[in-house]
């Protein structure tokens, strides 16, 4: 029988802040979402406005993690999946895409924000054979999120970690550095990192990023290629290594242009 739970703050709609954009919310009406406010619309259509690539931007990273699920429990065969900074519920989330490839996969997503909580139970839907799990919990706290996922996935088998766009809101690099390391460190021989951030490689990316972060929203730091291989390090990349997320591994018979979003896929040996 399908596990479907998780232990959501029972008042989350309480916690909400509708007077700062968020981008979880702003993400979401990029993709054509519903889940927003009139404060997200508007800091989103201001950064749209500086920097017009970031709708593609943000359609590109969603049929990266299409891709990237797809061929991990596909061809490499995963069966347990750790999704931190979940964000709002769109089209093939993670578990759609998983269990679609294998019914019996195990999925547990986290994240902290009120208004992905508020939607937890549209997450929280699994088939008969497989998982889904929803945990409240702040990256910030890697060791509290590996308890509790530990309850569900079993950490002597290999698990697929996920951090999709989330470590550019870990402020300090060497942070977020640190908080790779940490979760990494937990995962058997066998396991995977799948990931993708935002890059600083593009000037208008950069000036619309300062003007979000300068509305009093939560910041998110644009960091180089090379900061982002940093969290690699130890790992066995696969082909194509680390790349624009467009051109890593396209469905054949496209042509994808290469945007300011860099991820890739790494072995842990």
């Amino acid at each position: 029988m399908a596990e479907a739970q998780s232990t959501p703050d029972q008042d989350p709609l309480s916690k909400i802040d509708t007077t700062v954009p968020h981008s979880a919310r702003i993400w979401n009406y990029w993709m054509g979402g519903k889940d927003n406010y009139d404060i997200d619309r508007v800091a989103g259509d201001a950064y749209r406005e500086t920097a017009p690539n970031i709708e593609t931007m943000a359609r590109a990273s969603r049929d990266y993690l299409i891709r990237t699920v797809t061929f991990v429990a596909g061809e490499l065969g995963i069966r347990q999946f750790l999704d931190i900074g979940t964000g709002l519920p769109s089209y093939d989330n993670t578990h759609e895409v998983a269990q679609r490839v294998a019914p019996e996969s195990r999925i547990v997503y986290v994240d902290n924000d009120p208004l992905v909580l508020r939607h937890a139970q549209a997450l929280l839907t699994s088939t008969p054979e497989g998982v889904t799990n929803y945990i409240d919990a702040d990256l910030h706290e890697p060791e509290k999120i590996l308890a509790q996922a530990g309850e569900i996935l079993d950490f002597s088998k290999p698990v697929a970690l996920m951090l999709m766009g989330i470590l550019g809101h870990i402020q300090d690099y060497e942070e977020a550095k640190s908080i790779v390391r940490r979760l990494q460190a937990a995962l058997p021989s066998g396991s995977y990192f799948v990931h993708y951030d935002s890059t600083d490689t593009d000037t208008a990316l950069k000036e619309a990023q300062q003007g979000y972060d300068d509305t009093g929203a939560i910041p998110y730091v644009l960091r180089s290629p090379e900061q982002i291989s940093a969290y690699y390090e130890g790992l066995e990349l696969l082909e194509p290594g680390i790349v624009s997320c467009p051109l890593w591994r396209p469905e054949p018979g496209t042509s994808p242009e290469p945007t300011d979003v860099y991820g890739g896929v790494a072995r842990k040996p």
